[in-house]
């Protein structure tokens, strides 16, 4: 199975293209003159729109849902069209012994191709999901096709919202970076003002992203899910660990979505300062496990949650955590699930 890209690298002097297959849709343009290395993404629309359409790699399985996914791609003259929807369900199975004990309040293990529960701890339960809704914001927005290079300036609503959890950012109300930057700080550093710009700038504004958020979920079977707002500040926002496994078996089909939630670290260049940041989840920071995508997050009321889209002994697998009661307990309990997973017979291609 070809292994798609895992970060963006960065080498001085030097522009280097990131993609999840042979063509090249962004650039990491390094400026070797300044005192601090600084970084920015580029990109034009063309290159974005091309970043966005890419699903899976041709040679790699590609991963099914419970429920009718359609993806929207264009074709060259333009024009929008849809591809063939796929359907499976997600079947549940106790052929599995030797199970491992996972302290999380709910967790679940799928096979992304055939849609079979590997592992299951309380996974119709609604919960608060805190920051894996960002996935879902990443969704709308991939599906929205909309201009990934235009500017983007925080503005103080963007750092609060009614009945939302207080939270730190090393982003400040004035910022501005292109819509692409901003999709990477939600997903690869959990910047909450950045899932809400992106909910704000969307065609019709925050209401009508969030009914966007609420009716993909609904379109794909996520009947256990509601989402309040775009960046899980608000304990409103639940779904159970077979919505999620769902949602990430969609997301995964987006090449944008799985690079940007998989870079384990980026400069950004704020054109005034630059913010090194690192990908909230240790797993991808120290590169041991082939994960294709990922996303953390934290409320009192969610715990400690993760879910990740990994390639585990030849077979493509969801791995969903919620509700650990620390980071520490959240990473021993998805690498217990994936050891244990990465022990059962190999999956034949």
């Amino acid at each position: 199975m070809k292994k798609t890209h895992k970060s963006l690298m960065h080498v001085l002097g030097l522009s280097i293209a990131v993609s999840t297959s042979t063509t090249s849709f962004a650039e990491i343009i390094m400026n070797s003159s300044a005192a601090t290395p600084q970084a920015s993404l580029s990109w034009s629309s063309e290159q974005a729109n091309q970043f966005l359409n890419d699903g899976a790699d041709a040679d790699e399985p590609s991963p099914l849902g419970s429920t009718t996914v359609t993806t929207t791609i264009r074709s060259q003259n333009g024009q929008a069209v849809q591809e063939p929807a796929k359907t499976v369900q997600i079947l549940d199975t106790k052929t599995y012994s030797s199970q491992p004990s996972v302290n999380a309040r709910s967790a679940l293990v799928m096979d992304a191709q055939t849609g079979e529960v590997l592992y299951s701890k309380n996974s119709n339960r609604a919960v608060p999901i805190a920051s894996i809704t960002k996935l879902m914001t990443a969704v709308v927005i991939s599906d929205a096709r909309l201009n990934m290079n235009e500017k983007i300036t925080l503005q103080q609503s963007d750092f609060s919202c009614a009945g939302c959890k207080s939270s730190s950012s090393t982003l400040r109300v004035g910022d501005t970076m292109n819509r692409a930057e901003a999709l990477l700080f939600a997903l690869m550093k959990s910047e909450n003002p950045a899932a809400a710009a992106l909910a704000r700038t969307y065609p019709g504004g925050r209401a009508a992203f969030i009914a966007k958020m609420n009716a993909k979920a609904k379109a794909l079977g996520m009947n256990s899910t509601h989402y309040m707002e775009s960046t899980g500040l608000h304990p409103g926002n639940v779904s159970s660990a077979r919505d999620l496994g769902i949602l990430v078996n969609t997301a995964s089909q987006y090449g944008l979505i799985r690079q940007f939630s998989t870079t384990a670290s980026y400069d950004f260049n704020l054109g005034y300062r630059v913010l090194k940041s690192n990908n909230t989840n240790s797993l991808v920071r120290n590169g041991g496990w082939n994960i294709n995508l990922s996303k953390t997050g934290y409320i009192n009321e969610a715990g400690r949650c993760v879910v990740m889209h990994t390639t585990l002994n030849n077979r493509p697998v969801v791995v969903v955590v919620l509700g650990a009661d620390s980071t520490a307990a959240r990473t021993n309990d998805a690498t217990r699930l994936m050891t244990w997973v990465s022990s059962l017979p190999k999956q034949r291609v």
